[in-house]
This record gives C-alpha cells, sequence and structure tokens, in this order.
C-alpha cells in the first residue's frame, strides 16, 4: 500500500485536463479541452539557471463538432504558457485532423495525423482525451429532449465495446439486443 499523507508531503507537479463541452449552433457542439502542467518546486535547468515554479505547458483546443455524426468541423490550438519559443511553431498542427469524425479507431488515426515530429505528445494526449469526453457530451446534447425510440436504440448500440459494463458479452448489451 502507498503511503502518502498529503499535509506533510510536498506537491512537485500537477497535470490537469480539463473538458467542458457548450451547446453551440444549428444541431452542433463546441469541446474545450485543457492542459496544464504546474511545477511547484524550483527547476535546476541545463543552462544553469533555477526557475522558479511556473506552469509548463498550458494548451487549450477548441473543436466545434456536427451531431449526430460528431464530425470536426472547425478545430484550433491556443498555446498560452510554453517551456520553450519554438512550441509555438506547432499550432497548426492539428489542421489535418478537420473533417475526422469521432469514433472507433480516433486515436490511432490521430497518433498517425498528429505525430510526435510534427506536434509534441502533450497535444496528443489532450486531443485523445477529448474525444471520449465529446461523445459524452455529444450525448448529452441529444437527450436533453425527448428522442425517437429508434434514434435512441441506435445510439445505445454505439455504447458496444465502450468500457467494461457495455462489453459485447455483458450484461447490458444482451438487455439492449433483447437477450436478458
Amino acid at each position: 500500500m502507498i503511503y502518502l499523507d498529503k499535509r506533510k508531503q510536498q506537491k512537485i507537479h500537477n497535470r490537469k485536463i480539463d473538458t467542458v463541452i457548450y451547446d453551440g449552433p444549428s444541431d452542433t457542439i463546441v469541446v474545450e479541452g485543457e492542459l496544464k502542467d504546474e511545477r511547484f518546486c524550483d527547476s535546476h535547468m541545463y543552462s544553469g539557471e533555477v526557475r522558479p515554479p511556473f506552469i509548463v505547458h498550458h494548451m487549450i483546443i477548441r473543436m466545434a463538432l456536427q451531431l449526430p455524426e460528431l464530425t470536426i468541423l472547425d478545430i484550433e490550438l491556443e498555446m498560452p504558457s510554453v517551456p520553450h519559443e519554438a512550441c509555438l511553431q506547432i499550432r497548426e498542427c492539428l489542421a489535418p485532423i478537420k473533417g475526422m469524425r469521432i469514433a472507433a479507431g480516433f486515436t490511432a488515426k490521430v497518433r498517425k495525423l498528429v505525430n510526435r515530429a510534427e506536434a509534441c505528445t502533450h497535444v496528443q494526449t489532450l486531443i485523445t482525451a477529448m474525444a471520449p469526453a465529446a461523445f459524452q457530451g455529444a450525448w448529452s446534447a441529444r437527450i436533453r429532449t425527448p428522442l425517437d425510440p429508434e434514434i435512441y436504440a441506435g445510439m445505445m448500440r454505439k455504447l458496444k465495446d465502450t468500457c467494461w459494463t457495455w462489453r459485447e458479452d455483458g450484461p447490458l448489451v444482451a438487455k439492449l439486443d433483447g437477450k436478458a
């Protein structure tokens, strides 16, 4: 068992990833994801400089998605804080995924199109963390009003194999398929 007494142990680093979904115009949602890495201790740099605590990375990705397909209509990357000025050169690295759908295989496609040679691991981490949240947000947007039972059932089928409880041989899928 790992013992952690937060009152006595100093926090040295924190990564926060936050995703918020907003209602957009005519069957769209706007997904905003934010990644922030913060150091809470001095950092001894290779140059000999000692940097006091600071925000290492602060990145914000916004994407407009068409419902119900979850097609990326537009996407942008904002970088309020980066460790090196050269990091800002990747601001357009997400352009190749414009027009993609958030669906099975999304993470693998993103890793191929937005690879570390043209972007960075932090952008990859944030965009791939946003995808499941976008799916949940789209679900929330769709069920704010009653849906036709067939449309609702179709949405439910998209949950197959998205997690343990919705696995193909699990009780929820059996119930959905009328086998339970």
